[in-house]
């Protein structure tokens, strides 16, 4: 059930088919079965993003990854999906890999309801 939100810094539109190629590697990167993996994809326009003192922020080619899951992987291996979430996302995205940043929610077994039946 991983829920993954990505959030592209630029000015450029989305192109099409963008959601269902990184859905379909964030569900190879976590080992889902079809359909298991969702991604919400949003655009910050450049003029919604800045970076304290400086007037051409570093992040304007910056990608932003949530990742919600039922459990979390530890240690060698969160940062082995890591590290392949932020590589599969810099090659989609067009964007270098040190521009993508991933944030891992807390995980999500005893406190996610999906149709009002919460998953335990």
């Amino acid at each position: 059930m991983p829920i993954v939100d990505v959030e592209i810094v630029g000015s450029e539109p989305v192109e099409e088919g963008l959601a269902a190629r990184l859905a379909d590697m964030a569900g190879q990167v976590f080992d889902s079965p079809p359909s298991s993996t969702w991604v919400r994809l949003r655009l910050l326009p450049r003029h919604c993003y800045a970076e304290s003192n400086t007037p051409s922020p570093e992040g304007w080619h910056s990608v932003f990854v949530t990742v919600l899951k039922a459990q979390r992987q530890t240690g060698a291996a969160l940062e082995a999906e890591a590290r392949a979430l932020a590589e599969g996302t810099a090659r989609i995205c067009g964007r270098p890999v040190e521009n993508v940043h991933i944030l891992y929610e807390p995980d999500a077994r005893g406190r996610i309801a999906f149709g009002g039946n919460l998953r335990t």
